[in-house]
C-alpha cells in the first residue's frame, strides 16, 4: 500500500511541497502513505470524521481545536498539500537550518508560526483576541471536571490580568507572545517522528 500510495503523488508535487513545508521527500511520502490510510471515503481529501477516528486526536481534550485547525473556514474536507501545511508547524525548529532558502518567507514552524497556531487554537470565535470566555472554554476542555467553575474562573481572570498589557480585557496575539516569551514553544510543539 506504501509504494501505491507514493506513486499517486508526482514528483513535482513533492518538490514543491518539500519547499512549503521543509519535509524531507521520504517523510512526504510516509505522510501521503498515512493521509492516504486515513482517507475512507478515497477521495483525496480528508474529513473530520477521518481525523476523529486517530485515537491520539480522540483522547487528547484539545482533539477539536486540532482537527479544526487542518480545515480553512468554511471547508469541510483538506487535501494532502492543506494537511502537510498544517503539519509543518510541528516539524522540529532546528529542521530550518538544514533547508535554509534565503529566498524563501518565514517557515511554517517557525517560533513565530508555531505560535500563531497556538494562539488560534484558544481564538476561538477567531477575533485575533483570546477572551476570558474562550479562554474558560479552552480550560474547561483540557481538565474536564477536575477543577471548579470558580477556580477555573480565578485562572482565566489572573491569566488575563498578567497577559494583558493594553487593558482591553483580552489577550491579543503581541501580548500571547509576550507571555509565552521563555518558554520553549519549539520543544512543546514539535513532534520528534516528523525528524
Amino acid at each position: 500500500m506504501g509504494s501505491r500510495a507514493s506513486s499517486l503523488l508526482r514528483e513535482e508535487d513533492i518538490e514543491e511541497i518539500k519547499k512549503e513545508t521543509g519535509f524531507s521527500h521520504s517523510q512526504i511520502t510516509r505522510l501521503y502513505s498515512r493521509f492516504h490510510s486515513l482517507d475512507k471515503g478515497e477521495n483525496g481529501a480528508l474529513s473530520r470524521e477521518d481525523f476523529q477516528r486517530i485515537p491520539e486526536l480522540a483522547i487528547n481534550p484539545l482533539g477539536d481545536r486540532i482537527i479544526n485547525a487542518f480545515f480553512p473556514e468554511g471547508e469541510d474536507q483538506v487535501n494532502f498539500r492543506g494537511f502537510m501545511r498544517t503539519l509543518a508547524h510541528f516539524r522540529p525548529v532546528e529542521d530550518n537550518e538544514k533547508n535554509k532558502d534565503p529566498s524563501a518567507g518565514e517557515p511554517l514552524n517557525s517560533r513565530n508560526n508555531k505560535l500563531l497556531f497556538a494562539f488560534r487554537l484558544y481564538d476561538l470565535d477567531r477575533d485575533d483576541k483570546i477572551s476570558r470566555d474562550e479562554l474558560l472554554q479552552v480550560l474547561r476542555m483540557m481538565v474536564g471536571v477536575n477543577i471548579s467553575d470558580e477556580q477555573l474562573g480565578s485562572i482565566a481572570d489572573r491569566t488575563i490580568q498578567e497577559a494583558d498589557t493594553n487593558g482591553d480585557m483580552c489577550i491579543s496575539f503581541s501580548e500571547f507572545i509576550k507571555v509565552l516569551e521563555k518558554v520553549d514553544v519549539e520543544q512543546k510543539m514539535s513532534i520528534r517522528f516528523l525528524h
